[in-house]
């Protein structure tokens, strides 16, 4: 395939349905329920979805993805591309051009100035960044005039849409951000809770880890949208009360992120006051690996830099403990139809996903022999094997989730049966995904042998996303414990073969690099892939206009959405 067809491809956009309102504000109040609640709305310092999602009803990108996986406009007039010039041919420069007319919800004009602030504010060397990926291949980004924004990359970059897109890259206002660059990110608190955006809502007070409520925009750029007045944006509780707040009681218009069993949704879905709406995207729930030593003994900041684990850096090791694991299983207990057993980092789309043999079976006897024959076993009887006289004991962290704790506890049972002791513990969702550099409870932080959880990317090309397994992308403390390399997988080969991938335009070759980097992140003990998830939400039957999006914020188009009358 042609670069010219990639990046056709790419930007196919699809017509949103016409309003079913003609006048701003006129639906009154929509309320919304994330049972994982949001503890920022700067989604720069912050890897949990729940803060991504909630700050793009606020701030926005340049571009994002549609429900198809295709780039559309949103700031700018058009994709830019070779065809129509707005990439250079030696695909080192892309050029946006912005909107005329745009306006920040303060009253003030939306420029390129603060395109290239946000492009400062995520590089800047003393600050922390947690989609510091998304800007990795940019040299500078330049402003010619108030509308023009020009992005000059340090290689020939075939795939020029990661910065200023999607729904983990918007933009954020300069006026109101300059004091907050490098160390001083994570203290503005004022600008992080309450961000002026160009989106269709306002915040008008914001509760970490509670609630948000908003105001409709008066200078978003459609002057009949939002529709509704009103946003209530609750956060906490479970996935059992969201759902059946939606589709039993009545009482929310939308409920995000419903990692119930397939039973509980059928029975919610016979209240009658809602249904679900579902798709396949990229969505993994894996178990992160430890590269480091979490021993408690050393300092809390030492915890998660200091190499090696003790035992989890061997191959044996990780590879016998997914072997024990019955994915089909989990997929039964946890998802049903919207789950699929998974061993690839990217599960889709499928081009990407790497499919090795045997990954749907359990095999606890084999799982056995590998670490028999790499001479970890049981040498005191107690029944936990170990390694040069360290015993497999092994702290498992994720967040309090029901399908959650229900896979942990057969895991944990698997585990057992090989030899190898499991100590359970969970952590509220709003807080294990909250990027609090001051909690030790962080999923970035790590104090944990293994951790659960699922996470994906915006768009069709996991580019941006691999590079989260770069070395430098590790959570530290000089980055304020922002970063995506989670697990701190390490490896020169990793690196060079995502250096060789983001200056590829072939897209069979994309797909082989792409393929490549997920089978080392489960080769060489970065991951143990587990479920490949459908999202699955819900909606008020009175709640019109949503599109379920699983290549971008699900509430992507809130703009768009209305009351049914």
């Amino acid at each position: 395939m042609t670069l010219k067809s990639l990046m056709l491809g790419a930007v196919a956009a699809t017509a949103l349905a016409p309003a079913a309102f003609a006048e701003r504000g006129a639906d009154g109040e929509v309320k919304i329920l994330y049972w994982q609640a949001p503890s920022i709305l700067n989604p720069f310092l912050s890897g949990g979805t729940k803060d991504v999602e909630s700050s793009s009803m606020i701030i926005e990108p340049l571009a994002r993805f549609d429900e198809s996986g295709a780039l559309v406009p949103w700031l700018v007039d058009e994709i830019p591309t070779v065809e129509n010039g707005g990439v250079t041919e030696d695909l080192k420069q892309i050029t946006w051009k912005i909107t005329p007319g745009l306006k920040w919800s303060d009253g003030s004009d939306f420029t390129s100035a603060d395109v290239k602030f946000t492009y400062e504010y995520c590089t800047h060397p003393e600050g922390g960044c947690a989609q510091l990926t998304k800007f990795e291949p940019v040299a500078s980004v330049e402003t010619p005039d108030d509308l023009t924004v020009v992005v000059t990359f340090k290689e020939p970059t075939p795939y020029p849409y990661t910065a200023f897109v999607g729904g983990e890259s918007p933009i954020i206002q300069k006026a109101q951000f300059e004091n907050c660059l490098g160390a001083a990110a994570s203290t503005c608190t004022e600008q992080n809770f309450n961000p002026v955006g160009t989106g269709p809502f306002v915040v008008d007070e914001f509760k970490p880890n509670d609630v948000i409520t908003m105001s409709a925009n008066p200078n978003y750029r459609d002057p009949a949208k939002p529709a509704f007045a009103k946003v209530t944006f609750k956060g906490g509780g479970d996935a059992a009360a969201a759902g059946s707040a939606v589709m039993e009681t009545g009482e929310f218009d939308y409920a995000w992120n419903l990692q119930l069993a397939p039973d509980v949704i059928e029975k919610m879905e016979a209240g009658g006051k809602g249904v679900t709406v579902a798709g396949f995207g990229p969505l993994l729930e894996r178990i992160m690996l430890n590269n480091t030593n979490p021993d408690p003994n050393l300092g809390p900041d030492e915890r998660s830099v200091i190499r090696p684990h003790p035992f989890l850096s061997d191959p044996a090791v990780y590879k016998a403990m997914s072997m024990a694991i019955d994915r089909p299983l989990l997929v039964e207990v946890g998802y049903g139809k919207a789950g699929k057993p998974s061993c690839s980092w990217v599960p889709a789309p499928a081009d990407f996903a790497y499919t090795p043999e045997g990954c749907d079976v359990q095999d606890i006897e084999g799982a056995k022999k590998l670490l028999d024959d790499a001479g970890i076993v049981d040498t005191d009887g107690d029944g936990i094997r170990e390694k040069d006289g360290v015993p497999l004991s092994i702290l498992y962290q994720t967040s309090t989730n029901a399908v959650r704790q229900d896979f942990q506890a057969l895991i944990k049972e698997w585990w057992g049966e090989i030899g190898i002791e499991t100590e359970l513990r969970n952590v509220d969702g709003s807080v294990f995904f909250g990027g609090d550099a001051g909690s030790p409870d962080t999923f970035q932080k790590f104090y944990a042998d293994v951790e659960m959880y699922a996470n994906t990317f915006n768009g069709t090309d996991p580019q941006s996303y691999l590079g989260n397994g770069l070395c430098d992308k590790a959570p530290r403390p000089e980055t304020q414990w922002q970063g995506e390399n989670i697990s701190r997988f390490c490896s020169e080969e990793f690196d060079a073969i995502h250096t060789e991938l983001s200056q590829t335009a072939d897209m069979a070759k994309r797909h082989e690099l792409g393929t490549k980097l997920s089978e080392m992140a489960f080769e060489e003990g970065a991951m143990i892939p587990l479920v490949h998830r459908g999202r699955l939400s819900a909606h008020s039957n009175s709640l019109g206009g949503v599109v379920l999006n699983v290549w971008d914020s699900e509430l992507w188009n809130v703009a768009d959405w209305y009351r049914v009358k």
